[in-house]
């Protein structure tokens, strides 16, 4: 299976239309500010502030994490990489996560997220052993 070790975790700034006296508007534009093409979405809600989510990395599969409402912070780490933290709290901000990077979540009680991502389901694209993980090599580097 062919795997990218290229790139890394990044925020992407989302412009917001509006202001506080009429709501807000925010656009995210394929390949302008998500950098592939989407083929599938979904949301999460509800998590209790308990429940840690994700544990898991893809081979393929690249994504976008917004939280719509509330507040999220999503650990992550790349093959061979030390831990960054990322805390998602306004719908104009996403996360991009490329492929081989562990992720968890952590929601406070009001928080929704929606995640863009790159490919159909597969089982086969997940990694859920952090130990196998950790024992990839990345041949870059």
């Amino acid at each position: 299976m062919s795997v990218d070790f290229a790139s890394t975790p990044r925020v992407i700034e989302f412009a917001p239309i509006g202001d506080i006296a009429t709501g807000f508007l925010t656009v995210a534009e394929l390949q302008r500010d998500i950098p592939f093409e989407v083929r599938r979405v979904f949301w999460t809600y509800g998590t209790p502030p308990d429940v840690t989510r994700g544990g898991h990395a893809h081979y393929r599969t690249r994504t976008v994490l917004v939280a719509v409402s509330g507040k999220i912070v999503v650990s992550t780490e790349l093959v061979g990489g030390a831990p960054l933290d990322f805390v998602l709290d306004t719908p104009s901000r996403g996360l991009y996560l490329p492929p081989l990077c562990w992720r968890t979540m952590k929601y406070t009680a009001s928080a929704v997220q929606i995640a863009f991502e790159s490919t159909d389901y597969s089982e086969e694209d997940y990694i859920f052993s952090m130990d196998e993980f950790r024992g990839m090599k990345n041949p870059s580097g």
